[in-house]
């Protein structure tokens, strides 16, 4: 006798794949490519909107007189080097420049130092009149210059610093240490407190915790401070032209006003143009040299 199994049932059909489905790969969309293609080319116009004015003064700054009026865009005809040497010397552009190097110098170095251990405290203490101490720095970048140059003449004048090298120095120092102290105080609160905290354990003071492990940890940020205060100082010009009234004590901001001033008496404008390339040297060296530092230290603060 035979047994009848069921028969089993059917296995269900699948739809067949279709080749023309393209998979996604990750890459970016389409608003997305439109949204690159537009950030670049703005990024691209605004390099060339920076670089054809200084491109222009520095091919300009090696023409003579007659040929930065007759031909202004094209390439200078024959190089006058000595336009620099006679704005260097004559239009007394050395002198200016070694008093801006002067004051800039050692205002960068006093605000580093002062903003430094201030930004510290601020950072990794807890007292009373912490934050009142905090918000007062940073109003004091809210404070427009312009309103306190009056009472600040009076009060350097008062000092007996007016027209002196370290009445100045003070006022920069003063100038730059608000920002200097809001910067550092951000990233002095990354860092670990818990190495102070061992390194007073073993018989660390203070001041030996702060030279020795917090300042070299903070490095990155020490960097990018002090080339951004040294760019903001280097181009200042209202506060010298209120404190430095001695013409022998220009910066250089000053003199090369100056220049341009004498410029309706003596048609000197090669060495007007060579000037200004001495004057944009420095910047131009230091933010080449350094805009990785920059970048790097900014980028610190930010992760951490």
């Amino acid at each position: 006798m035979s047994i009848d199994t069921p028969a089993s049932a059917p296995a269900p059909s699948r739809p067949p794949l279709r080749r023309d489905r393209k998979v996604p790969d990750g890459g970016p969309s389409g608003a997305e490519r439109t949204l690159n293609v537009f950030s670049h080319g703005f990024l691209v116009l605004w390099t060339v909107l920076a670089m054809v004015p200084l491109l222009w003064a520095a091919l300009t700054a090696f023409k003579s007189d007659r040929e930065i009026f007759t031909s202004p865009w094209a390439l200078p005809s024959e190089w006058h080097f000595e336009n620099f040497v006679r704005a260097w010397t004559t239009a007394n552009i050395g002198r200016y420049f070694l008093n801006s190097a002067i004051v800039v110098c050692a205002a960068v170095v006093l605000v580093m130092l002062l903003g430094a251990m201030v930004a510290y405290v601020l950072a990794q203490y807890e007292f009373r009149g912490r934050d009142v101490i905090y918000y007062t720095f940073i109003t004091g970048m809210t404070f427009p210059i312009f309103l306190a140059l009056v009472p600040l003449f009076f009060v350097v004048q008062n000092l007996g610093m007016l027209g002196t090298y370290h009445g100045l120095i003070l006022v920069y120092t003063a100038y730059a240490l608000p920002f200097t102290v809001f910067f550092l105080t951000g990233f002095f609160r990354t860092l670990p407190r818990a190495l102070v905290e061992a390194a007073m354990l073993d018989g660390c003071s203070h001041a030996g915790a702060f030279f020795k492990i917090m300042l070299p940890l903070a490095r990155p940020g020490m960097i990018s401070i002090g080339i951004l205060n040294f760019l903001g100082l280097w181009n200042q010009f209202l506060l010298p032209l209120v404190l430095m009234p001695d013409q022998d004590r220009y910066v250089l901001s000053q003199g090369l006003a100056v220049l341009a001033a004498n410029q309706g008496y003596r048609s000197d404008w090669s060495a007007l143009f060579a000037g200004l390339v001495i004057a944009l040297l420095p910047v131009l060296a230091v933010y080449i040299a350094f805009q990785r530092r920059i970048q790097d230290g900014l980028n610190a603060g930010a992760m951490k």
